[in-house]
C-alpha cells in the first residue's frame, strides 16, 4: 500500500510517500480502506520532535474515514463493507472521568491514517454520518471529540450562556464554535487574524477580538457584557493569565492544550476570589465520540480548509505550519 512515512524528524519534507506492506487485522481489529485523513497539530509536533515517546519510522495521522474491508478474529463480520469514521482515542479505559494507563492516540505509537489502509480496534469504528463527504467525515474525529468533551462534559454548557473560543481557525476551535451555537450558546472568538474573525461570524459567532490589539481583554469584556461564562482554550501558557481577567466570576475555563509553548505565571488569588473553575480535558470516551457524531447526523457540517492528495502530505503540513488555515486540512486517498 501507499503510506506517508516519517523516518527522520524535521521539516515537512521528511514526510515521504512509500510503498509499505499492508497491515493485517489482529484479534479484535478491523482493516479500514481509507478514503480521507486529516491533519492535526499533534502530527506536526511529532514531526518536529516536540512530542513525548516518539518512535521512528511511523505513519502519522489520527483522523480517518473509509470502508471496512477485513476483520480479525472475534469481530462481527457484518462490519465488512461498512462506511466508517475512526475514533482515534484508543483504549480509554473504564473510568469516564480520566483515560487509563493503556491510553494512546492513533498515529503514535500505532501507525496512523496517512495511508491507504489502517488496522484499528473494531470498537473504534463508528458509522460515517450519512450526509458528510469523505473529506468532511475525516475532518471530525480528534478535533470533534476534543471539542465535544471540553464543551459538554467538562464545561457543561447551557443554553443562553456566553462561550469564548480562543484561537479560532484551528480544527477544535472551529468545531467548538459550531457545537456551542448548536447548544444555544452565544459565542465570541479571539484570533490574531481579522479575516478569521470574519469567517467565524459567518459561522454564527456574535463577535470577535484580535488578540494582537492593545487592550483586547477589555474588548472581550465589553462584548460579553461582563465576561464569558465559559472559555474554551488551547493556547495555554503565556496567554492563559489573561483569561483569568476575562472570565466572569463563577465561570469555567477548559484547557486542552498549550500550543504557545511558553511557561506562564498565574495569580492564584484571581482563581479563588472569582470562584473560577479551571478544567483540564483530553480527547474523550467512546460514549462521547458517539454523542459527537450524532450532532453531524443532526445537520452540522465541519469546516474543511483545503484538500490535498495523500502524496502531497508535505505541502499540507507546510500550510499547517504557516497557520493560515480555517478549519481542517484533509488528505484525499484514492
Amino acid at each position: 500500500m501507499d503510506a506517508v512515512v516519517l523516518r527522520e524528524l524535521g521539516g515537512p519534507e521528511r514526510l515521504v510517500l512509500e510503498q509499505v506492506p499492508d497491515p493485517t487485522p489482529g484479534p479484535g481489529q478491523v482493516l479500514v480502506r481509507l478514503r480521507a485523513a486529516a491533519l492535526n497539530h499533534r502530527d506536526a509536533w511529532i514531526r518536529k520532535g516536540l512530542y513525548a515517546g516518539i518512535t521512528l519510522p511511523i505513519v502519522l495521522g489520527s483522523d480517518g474515514a473509509g470502508e471496512v474491508v477485513a476483520a480479525g478474529d472475534g469481530v462481527d463480520r457484518t462490519l465488512i463493507g461498512s462506511d466508517v469514521v475512526i475514533n482515534p482515542s484508543l483504549d480509554w479505559g473504564t473510568d469516564d472521568r480520566v483515560q487509563g494507563p493503556k491510553y494512546r492516540i492513533l498515529g503514535l505509537p500505532d501507525n496512523g491514517t496517512y495511508a491507504e489502509v489502517v488496522a484499528v480496534p473494531a470498537d473504534n469504528v463508528f458509522p460515517k454520518p450519512t450526509a458528510l463527504t469523505w473529506a468532511e467525515a475525516a475532518a471530525i474525529p480528534l478535533a470533534g471529540l476534543t471539542a465535544y468533551r471540553a464543551l459538554f462534559t467538562r464545561a457543561q454548557v447551557k443554553t443562553g450562556e456566553t462561550v469564548l473560543v480562543t484561537g479560532i481557525g484551528g480544527g477544535v476551535a472551529t468545531l467548538a464554535l459550531l457545537f456551542a451555537r448548536h447548544a444555544g450558546a452565544r459565542v465570541l472568538v479571539t484570533s490574531g487574524s481579522d479575516d478569521k474573525i470574519a469567517r467565524a461570524r459567518e459561522l454564527g459567532a456574535e463577535g470577535g477580538v484580535n488578540y494582537h490589539a492593545e487592550g483586547w481583554g477589555k474588548a472581550v469584556l465589553a462584548l460579553a457584557g461582563g465576561g464569558p461564562d465559559i472559555i474554551i482554550d488551547s493556547a495555554g501558557a503565556e496567554a492563559f493569565p489573561a483569561l483569568l481577567d476575562v472570565i466572569t466570576p463563577g465561570g469555567r475555563i477548559v484547557t486542552f492544550g498549550a500550543t504557545t509553548g511558553s511557561p506562564s505565571t498565574i495569580e492564584v488569588r484571581k482563581i479563588f476570589w472569582k470562584q473560577i473553575s479551571i478544567l483540564g480535558s483530553t480527547m474523550g470516551t467512546p460514549r462521547e465520540f458517539a454523542g459527537m457524531l450524532a450532532l453531524f447526523e443532526g445537520g452540522l457540517t465541519p469546516v474543511v480548509d483545503r484538500v490535498f492528495p495523500l502524496a502531497e502530505a508535505a505541502a499540507a503540513h507546510r500550510r499547517m505550519d504557516q497557520a493560515d488555515q480555517f478549519g481542517k486540512i484533509v488528505l484525499e486517498i484514492v
